[in-house]
């Protein structure tokens, strides 16, 4: 996830939260394809949404229209532990995120859309418990993400020890599934814009599929 994941971050079963802190791209970042790339760095200074109509529009960014414009849209809480706040009622299923507040300087926009599967995903890794998933989930970050551990799910900073792993995604789709060790076949890290799985070997793999922005 980056996945949409990010380094702080407040959940459950609907619902998604997190605030992230800046995180410098690795080596590993550059492998994936020149497109993503771009995407990122096309978003690096985009300013965080302010209003609930800017915070509606970047939240929709995240998916393609078909799904976002029909998604219940919710905000981060105004505090760490505080309530979601409802911007928009939706219709068919899916939770679309705006960018999360993160510090000044942090990279990019990172808005993102879940479906139902991969919000009961988002809650289990966010307890620290294995996901019961009954189907396969699917989550949109179409603007891509501020940085993650592709290995250490609960990294929640870059550092010195963990900076050969620690990944800036460009635009991707995250597709996870009750079975993850039906992922065993893609590789652990992004290899030139190919699907690739993260957190591998961990009750919360999933594949990452890097797209065009």
């Amino acid at each position: 996830m980056r996945n949409f994941l990010p380094l702080a971050v407040v959940a459950s079963l609907g619902t998604l939260g997190a605030c992230s802190k800046q995180a410098a791209p690795t080596s590993d970042s550059s492998a994936m394809t020149a497109s993503t790339t771009a995407a990122t760095t096309a978003t690096t200074a985009s300013a965080t949404p302010a209003t609930n109509e800017e915070k509606i529009k970047n939240a929709m960014s995240a998916a393609p229209d078909s799904v976002s414009s029909s998604a219940t849209i919710m905000d981060w809480p105004a505090t760490e532990g505080g309530k979601f706040i409802q911007l928009r009622r939706g219709k068919n299923g899916w939770v679309c995120y705006p960018s999360s507040p993160g510090a000044s300087g942090a990279v990019g926009q990172d808005p993102m859309c879940l479906d139902a599967e991969f919000q009961k995903w988002a809650g289990a890794w966010m307890t620290k418990k294995p996901p019961k998933l009954t189907g396969v989930g699917v989550a949109y970050m179409l603007q891509g993400d501020r940085g993650a551990s592709i290995t250490d799910p609960f990294a929640m900073n870059a550092s010195p020890a963990n900076a050969k792993d620690w990944v800036v995604a460009g635009p991707h789709i995250m597709v996870t599934t009750p079975n993850t060790a039906a992922l065993n076949s893609l590789p652990g890290v992004p290899t030139g814009g190919i699907p690739w799985v993260m957190w591998k070997g961990t009750p919360y793999a999933h594949i990452m599929v890097p797209v065009k922005g």
